[in-house]
């Protein structure tokens, strides 16, 4: 099935959101393709068709907590996408994450509930690492 409906997500396991998401995939049947984007980088092409395909802006797929972002003035409304990107793939921690992509779109899920819409089966049930239960 995963042949027919491929997913990836670009991943960061030190993040709960993105821990939950992964799981809700694997929890629906999925055996979706991970991508550890900070291990492995990011690539302007890679950027440009994420956001192009979301229909966003670099802007919003930045990342400020817990990164560099406004020690490079990423966080100023002057700073453009030229200057957000070229950070981003300088700075895999910038691009806010999950990002999953799947055939039904691509989004950013955070929540991770986001996710489910782009699925095209639900989990049976799915309670996220802190106890919260998710209403399928």
């Amino acid at each position: 099935m995963t042949q027919t409906f491929p997913i990836t997500i670009y991943h960061n396991p030190k993040c709960g959101t993105s821990r939950n998401t992964l799981a809700m995939i694997e929890a629906a049947g999925y055996a979706p393709d991970v991508v550890e984007y900070v291990k492995a980088g990011w690539t302007r092409p890679q950027l440009d068709a994420i956001i192009a395909a979301m229909g966003g802006s670099a802007r919003g797929i930045l990342r400020t907590k817990g990164t560099p972002a406004e020690d490079l003035g990423l966080t100023d409304p002057a700073a453009g996408d030229e200057a957000i990107l070229a950070a981003m793939v300088e700075y895999p921690i910038l691009v806010n994450r999950p990002i999953v992509v799947s055939p039904k779109g691509t989004r950013l899920c955070r929540p991770s509930e986001l996710v489910l819409d782009l699925l095209e089966r639900r989990p049976d049930s799915f309670t996220k690492e802190d106890g919260e239960v998710v209403k399928l």
